[in-house]
């Protein structure tokens, strides 16, 4: 099976690997505890964090560990509104941004806060000044952004974006999440969320970094663990596992996310010149080194990624599975590109280009016989 599934996890890092074996040991106890073996195990907590921190330009004191990306979005989200409620009850989201940001505004609005959704074009890029435009109105407490998109692979303005919010002095909340590993960290925002499943640590581990200075105030009960922000025991040995996926992603990044984006560009390059009624999706050059995504005219997502199955291709889809039944991505509808028979190719750390060479070959007589079936001859 060739694995071009990166972008939903990360196969687990071989260093990830034997720190997770050798925290087992030794870092299993309470860390809240003031015994010999606790405090081994906060010794090993403290130097994930502190290791983290440095990967993601950081003070160690502005991390916390949640368990999951997921709960690092909620909890940074609805964290911060709660912190700055008098600041006013406005959230600035992108269209794209990950269904986390999404569901975290929906409960935001049913609390009775507003939330302004800036679109984008079909590069699936928001426009630098509708967002500053919407940052700047009066009650923003809050904007979201993420670095990369996850389902096309487009970088956003990170930048461009800090640089409102700072103007407007409201804090930017970036979703690193298809980044933090593989490219060097945005610069400018507020609070920062990453999952460690991302970048080839165990599944488990998320990151919520809350910059000093920030109004933050848990939108949960209480707890005394990772600095009254995340409630509940810490998984001392997932995230040991998950500071030396990081260390070893970032040392390989240059090499291999150059090596990646060749494989991608190939692919980009070759599909629609392979295969008739083709659209490939997102930005050409500002993008995530691992991802590219297309979409086939007259196929269905669904019958794609099972043929592309029984071929050896562990593959993802934003599609619809039918064009009557289930609504297609978001991300596609709001970028206004082609949504059905999409594929979504993302390459692990590794991944070769002799499999890359595989895909291209078995691609244009699957998507014919699948048309055929359908009625549609190409």
């Amino acid at each position: 099976m060739a694995y071009f599934d990166a972008a939903s996890t990360e196969p687990l890092h071989p260093q990830a690997r034997e720190a997770l074996i050798a925290a087992l040991d030794v870092g299993w106890t309470d860390p809240a505890r003031l015994y010999g073996p606790a405090r081994r195990a906060r010794m090993l907590l403290e130097q994930a964090r502190t290791e983290v921190a440095e990967a993601l330009g950081a003070r160690p004191d502005e991390v916390s560990f949640t368990a999951s990306g997921t709960q690092a979005v909620h909890l940074g989200v609805l964290g911060t509104l709660h912190g700055r409620r008098r600041a006013g009850r406005r959230l600035v989201t992108s269209a794209v941004e990950h269904s986390s940001v999404l569901h975290a505004a929906g409960i935001h609005e049913r609390d009775g806060g507003s939330v302004e959704t800036v679109g984008v074009g079909r590069t699936g890029a928001v426009d630098p000044a509708a967002f500053r435009e919407a940052v700047l109105a009066e009650g923003t407490a809050l904007a979201c952004l993420q670095s990369a998109n996850h389902e096309v692979g487009t970088l956003q303005p990170v930048a461009e974006a800090a640089a409102a919010c700072a103007e407007a002095g409201v804090p930017l909340l970036v979703d690193a999440a298809q980044t933090a590993g593989r490219m060097p960290p945005p610069g400018g925002w507020s609070v920062l969320t990453a999952s460690a499943h991302k970048w080839g640590g165990p599944a488990g581990v998320g990151v919520l970094v809350v910059r000093k200075g920030t109004r933050w105030r848990s939108p949960l009960p209480e707890d005394e663990r990772e600095r009254r922000r995340v409630p509940g025991f810490e998984n001392v040995p997932a995230i040991v596992a998950s500071a030396a996926a990081l260390r070893a992603m970032i040392a390989e990044s240059a090499r291999e996310s150059a090596r990646l984006s060749a494989l991608v560009d190939r692919i980009r390059t070759e599909v629609p010149r392979l295969v008739p009624d083709v659209e490939v999706i997102g930005d050409p050059v500002a993008r995530a080194p691992h991802i590219v995504t297309f979409s086939c005219l007259y196929v269905e997502g669904e019958a794609l990624l099972t043929e592309l199955d029984k071929a050896g291709f562990a593959v993802s889809s934003g599609s619809s599975c039918t064009a009557s039944t289930l609504r297609p991505s978001h991300v596609l509808e709001a970028m206004g590109v082609l949504t059905h028979g999409n594929v979504r190719v993302s390459l692990p750390r590794g991944a070769s280009a002799t499999d890359v060479d595989r895909f291209l070959a078995v691609l244009p007589d699957m998507v014919r016989r699948i048309r055929e079936d359908a009625g549609v001859k190409s």
